[in-house]
């Protein structure tokens, strides 16, 4: 997919221009920080698996993307974060006003490309997704601090957050490439599985990987008092006064020095760690097996080397 994935870089770089002169600026540091760019690159797999030949694909890879690192933005702003992908955020560089707005203007870019390629399927599909991860966006900001949270409640959040974006990436290309129904319920099932997947190991991550490689600060999600999986698990494993560790670190976010260690720890004792990847491995095995239907090809071996690369992060 190089030859279409510099494509896509380039309509990126086309979209994000303006003559006021912050907004390339601020887009281009975190559109060129190192991102892997997974969800343009199931918009292109998918497309590719399904026989399709015509360059609509690129346009709307590019959305994709412009949709993501919208939320990116936002994101960081809400979560006060510093680092992403191992350098500044855009809030800690040029403030939180500036990302707040610029990431509306690439939202607003996303729209005016959806328009462009004229489809109301595609801007469905689109749209529906912007809407369903704002509503996740809030729905864990209601959930932060609340160590009660269920973990049905918590793969909610992240199937809104997360997964459905790469659900709504992974189904633009049997629509664009016309295929049957069946086979885009199959590829969007995909690519929500593989977003949670993703996710959980990356929950992972933010408690067992070392700083260099997670390119973000170890522990952000512990001091953020971030209500993740390994947290559910070791406040549900937990006796009496390790619950009353979650409740004052997670709840009342009075943390001391050495309590994210003993987080970790706790973590590694009743093994929540492995059981969230665990997880991870059963929706990826999902992920893989709505591949099947598939031929054999160069893009079906692509999409399933990039569900094995989602869960193998951890390691």
């Amino acid at each position: 997919m190089a030859a279409d994935m510099e494509k896509v870089n380039r309509a990126i770089l086309e979209h994000m221009q303006s003559p006021v002169a912050l907004i390339p600026q601020l887009a281009g540091h975190i559109v060129a920080s190192g991102g892997k760019r997974l969800r343009p690159m199931l918009t292109l797999a998918t497309a590719g698996l399904c026989g399709y030949t015509g360059e609509r694909h690129i346009g709307l890879a590019a959305c994709v993307e412009f949709i993501h690192t919208a939320t990116l933005l936002h994101d960081d702003v809400v979560d006060e974060s510093d680092l992403r992908r191992g350098k500044d955020t855009a809030n800690a560089v040029w403030g939180n006003q500036a990302s707040v707005l610029v990431g509306d203007f690439l939202f607003s870019r996303a729209f005016q490309l959806m328009v462009g390629d004229g489809s109301l399927k595609v801007l469905k599909i689109l749209s529906d997704a912007s809407a369903i991860i704002a509503e996740g966006e809030v729905h864990q900001l209601v959930t932060t601090n609340d160590i009660t949270t269920t973990e049905d409640a918590y793969l909610e959040v992240i199937r809104c957050k997360t997964a459905q974006l790469f659900a709504a990436a992974a189904q633009i290309g049997p629509v664009v490439a016309e295929r049957p129904q069946d086979e885009e319920l199959a590829l969007e099932g995909f690519g929500r599985d593989l977003g949670v997947a993703f996710q959980l190991v990356d929950d992972v991550l933010d408690y067992a990987a070392e700083q260099a490689a997670l390119g973000k600060t170890v522990g952000d999600d512990f001091r953020e008092g971030k209500v993740t999986l390994p947290v559910i698990l070791a406040y549900q494993a937990g006796d009496e006064a390790e619950r009353t560790f979650w409740k004052r670190t997670i709840e009342d976010l009075d943390q001391r020095d050495g309590d994210l260690a003993e987080a970790q720890r706790l973590m590694v004792g009743h093994g929540t760690l492995e059981a969230s990847l665990d997880r991870a491995r059963e929706y990826a095995g999902a992920a893989r097996a709505a591949l099947a239907r598939f031929p054999a090809n160069p893009y079906r071996a692509a999409l399933e080397e990039l569900v094995d690369f989602c869960v193998e992060r951890a390691y």
